[in-house]
């Protein structure tokens, strides 16, 4: 899978965490940021990384800010994007096999490391079931054409 990740200053240290775990799973990945403690605006890094995912060029995302809240608005701004802020693994599945999510938003500095990793791998591994769903998912592409 391919795999773009961003975040803000306050989501450095769980990203970083993140990159290995990307690696052992196999996915190759791009990181567009920020690398550094340095403030940035998270808005920035949120389109970076949505509008690479729905141009194709990735088949997902992954957000990281203070909560998860501001990289989910920002993202789900750009047109095709299904942001999730996931808190836990149930979330993070439910969030692909409902929502067909393909960015995943977590907050780093309101979960631990090791559960943010799971919610990580529990995203990654879980499928959309497509049936029920996909009629509710062509509502939610239809509000994107209205101002």
């Amino acid at each position: 899978m391919r795999i773009t990740l961003g975040c803000d200053h306050r989501g450095l240290a769980l990203k970083q965490a993140i990159m290995p775990l990307l690696q052992n799973l196999g996915h190759s990945y791009h990181d567009f940021g920020c690398y550094s403690a340095d403030s940035v605006d998270y808005p920035d890094i949120a389109q970076k990384v949505a509008e690479a995912v729905a141009s194709g060029d990735f088949d997902h995302g992954i957000l990281v800010c203070s909560t998860g809240i501001g990289m989910s608005i920002a993202a789900n701004k750009i047109k095709g994007i299904r942001a999730a802020l996931c808190h836990d693994t149930f979330t993070a599945q439910r969030a692909r096999q409902h929502n067909d999510a393909n960015v995943l938003c977590i907050g780093g500095q309101n979960i631990e490391v090791n559960s943010a990793l799971e919610i990580v791998k529990t995203y990654l591994s879980t499928d959309f079931e497509g049936g029920r769903h996909i009629p509710r998912l062509n509502k939610v592409k239809a509000l994107e054409t209205k101002s």
